[in-house]
Parts: structure tokens; sequence; C-alpha cells
């Protein structure tokens, strides 16, 4: 054999090798990281009402009474929110996915400098990915200030395992004694009431009560993951007296080979509905097993309701094109699609009975519910289901309802569009 042949058998196969380490590598890290999907099947007579321990208690939580709870719709919510860390007087966290130059990020990098800059402690934590358009000088500013500025997930060797692994949540703690909890993001399109094709709409909640001690726990996961810090005393988690009778319960734990928290507790309530099912997301995508559990839900009498974007509405029309393809399957189960064309509706909400819901960063698809870090809050209150609901009717008559008949008649492009884009909705 000639020295080139010889090194070119040399090469391939070395390069074969790296392809086995590479492959062998990407199954060590799936086998790590898979977890067995819930099966859909409760057996259980009793009202979501009489159920809020069963359900916190298998999404990894406590029910919590005694909160209060101010929902906080579009643009407005960011002026609540500034006002309040304005108002800290010990500790200010916030916590985002998505954070990009803007007004809204100045006024924002404002805020938390003027709160460090007076001596409180502010931290901040922002995906590494979701905020990479963050403003250099904001962030400067920011830390000039005295801001504890942490990513969460920096492109880095030590993070190849968990690259796709992102900090999906939205929420606030002020001085350890309200939060906030949510869809919102620092970008402009969240600013405005959303009516004019241009800014987005988004729900939020402004947190008082026992319930924010849950919160804080939230935050300090991901802060301890990224910085090792800990932080204890009455400046972080004061005792929290009652505010009002609001019974809440928190889910954002990743458990190990287990379904994540905000996977387990959107599929449960499902199983338990009695009356109706009414979801607004901005990216619906739900799973096989989910789709038969709306279907099922259906047949027990359940009014199944979704509220999304239409591809002219979103910001991604991939996703959209993804959520088409289980359309047709959905629309035979029952279940009512609405698809709203003018903006993208971005609120994440479930209620359940016109009794409970579900508030928070966590998409109906398999990215918020098998990989992000998500928090969604369970809320036992009619008042706030009720507001909810209310905003899911502000929206219908605007929409344009899916029918079957006219949905299987779409067009062949459409139609492959939908397919394709399916193949990647885990990672969409």
């Amino acid at each position: 054999m000639s020295d080139s042949s010889f090194l070119g058998s040399a090469l391939h196969g070395a390069a074969a090798l790296l392809l086995g380490l590479a492959v062998l590598l990407g199954l060590v890290i799936w086998s790590i990281r898979r977890h067995r999907s819930p099966k859909l099947k409760i057996e259980s007579g009793s009202s979501i009402d009489q159920l809020i321990p069963s359900i916190a208690g298998l999404s990894l939580g406590s029910a919590i009474v005694g909160n209060s709870v101010e929902l906080l719709e579009n643009g407005a919510f960011f002026d609540t929110l500034i006002q309040r860390i304005g108002a800290a007087t010990q500790t200010v966290h916030f916590e985002t996915f998505l954070w990009k130059e803007g007004v809204l990020g100045q006024r924002m990098a404002d805020a938390l400098s003027e709160r460090a800059r007076a001596g409180l402690k502010v931290r901040v934590l922002l995906d590494a990915t979701g905020s990479k358009k963050i403003g250099k000088a904001e962030r400067k500013q920011m830390e000039d200030a005295g801001c504890k500025l942490e990513f969460f997930h920096k492109r880095s060797i030590y993070n190849i395992g968990v690259m796709n692994d992102r900090d999906h949540r939205k929420l606030a703690v002020i001085d350890g004694r309200e939060a906030f909890v949510g869809g919102h993001c620092v970008v402009d399109e969240w600013l405005g009431n959303a009516e004019d094709g241009k800014r987005f709409a988004d729900l939020s909640v402004r947190l008082q009560g026992p319930i924010v001690h849950s919160v804080q726990a939230a935050f300090s996961e991901n802060w301890g993951g990224q910085t090792g810090e800990l932080f204890v005393g009455d400046d972080v988690f004061p005792a929290l007296a009652p505010t009002g009778n609001i019974t809440i319960h928190a889910a954002y734990a990743k458990p190990e080979g287990s379904a994540p928290a905000v996977k387990i507790l959107h599929h449960t309530v499902i199983c338990l509905a009695q009356k109706r099912i009414w979801i607004q997301n901005p990216y619906f995508i739900p799973e096989p097993e989910a789709i038969d559990a709306f279907g099922e839900a259906v047949k027990r009498g359940v009014d199944v309701r979704v509220m999304m974007p239409s591809t002219s509405g979103s910001d991604n029309p991939m996703v959209q094109h993804a959520g088409h393809r289980n359309f047709e399957k959905l629309l035979k189960c029952g279940v009512r699609l609405f698809e709203y064309p003018h903006t993208l509706l971005h609120q994440k909400v479930m209620t359940i009975d016109g009794v409970w819901s579900a508030l928070g960063s966590s998409n109906f698809d398999d990215r918020s519910f098998d990989t992000n870090d998500e928090i969604t809050l369970g809320i036992l209150d009619a008042g706030i289901a009720g507001q909810l609901d209310a905003v899911f009717e502000k929206y219908a008559p605007r929409c344009t309802e899916i029918e079957l008949k006219a949905w299987q008649q779409r067009g062949l492009w459409h139609k492959a569009k939908d397919n394709l884009f399916y193949v990647f909705n885990e990672v969409l």
C-alpha cells in the first residue's frame, strides 16, 4: 500500500471513529435527558376545585392559601412592574427569556440600575440565547450600577449537554414580598395595547401573599445553578402574612427521568375538566396523547376551545404551520379552534370549569413541556378565571373559527408546509 493510500485509509478511519463517538455522545445525552410522558387517564369523579392538593402534589408543588392576584394586560404590565421596582427597598430579582435593545429595554435598565445605585441587591438572570440582542449600553449600564447580571446556559463546552435547554421563565420578585409571573418579554413589541397590528398581546399577574416564596424559589433554582450563590434572610424570604383568599400552586421543577412539572400540570387538568377547557396560547402543538385527552373531554360534555394567532399574526409562522398538522384530528375530536390574524396573542392561559386557571410562561408544545425551564401558576379562583375568559371573549369576535370541511380543502402547499415543519416541532 502506498503512503498516500495508507494516509487516506487512516483519515477515513479517524473520521468514522469521530462520527461514531459523536453518535454515541448524542445517544448518551438523549438517554440522560429523556423522561416518560404521563399517561393521560385519571379516574376521579371529583371536581377540580376539590383536587387542588392532588394537582399541586403531582406537579411537585404545594397548594398555598391566602394570596391576592392582580391581572396585568399588555403594555400596562411594564408600567406596574417598573413602578414596583422603583418602590423596592431591599432586593430586586428579575428573570426573563427575551431582552432586546430598545425603548423598553432602556426603561428596564434604568429602573434596575437606579435601585442598584441606591444600594439594593439587584440580581438579573437572562437566557443567553433569547437575550443575545440586549443592548451593550443597557448591559454595561446595569453592571456599572452594581446589578449582578448573569446569562443562562452561555455557549460553552461546559454546557454542551444542555445547550438546547433554555430559560423561558418570565418572573420578578420585589423584596421577597411581591412577585410577577407571566408571558411578557423585554422587547418593544410588548408595549402598547395590541391594537395596531405591531404590538403583542400578553397577560401576567402580580402576586402578594405566601405564594411569593414559591416564585422566589424558582428564581433561586436557576440563579444558584448559574452562579453558585445562595441567598437567605428577610430581604429575600421574609415571613409573609395572608393578603387575600386565593389558593395558588406553582409548577416549575424538572426532575430527572420524570416529566417536568408544567407538563404534568397541563395534561392532568385536561383529564379532570367537567364543563369547559378554554386555552389561549401562541404556540399550540399538543402531543397525540393530549389530543386524545381533549377528545375524551369532549365526549364527557366538556366545551374545549383553543385560541391562537394565525400565521399572519404570529412572530414565528413555522410554529403555526407545525400546529396546523394536527388541526384535522382536533376538529374531528370536537375541539373548537380560533385563529387571530391581527397580531401575536402571546398569553399562555388555560381555564378549567370557570374556577381554576393556569397562567405563566409555558407554551403548549414539546419545547416548553419537555425541554425549557418554565413556570406556570395554578390559581383556584372563579374571579380570576372569569377575567381570563373575558380576555378570550374579547378577542374571539375578530378570530376566524376553523371549520373541518373548509380546513380539509386547504391547498397542497399549505398541507406540505404543515407536515414539513411538524417534523421539527420539538425544537421550534
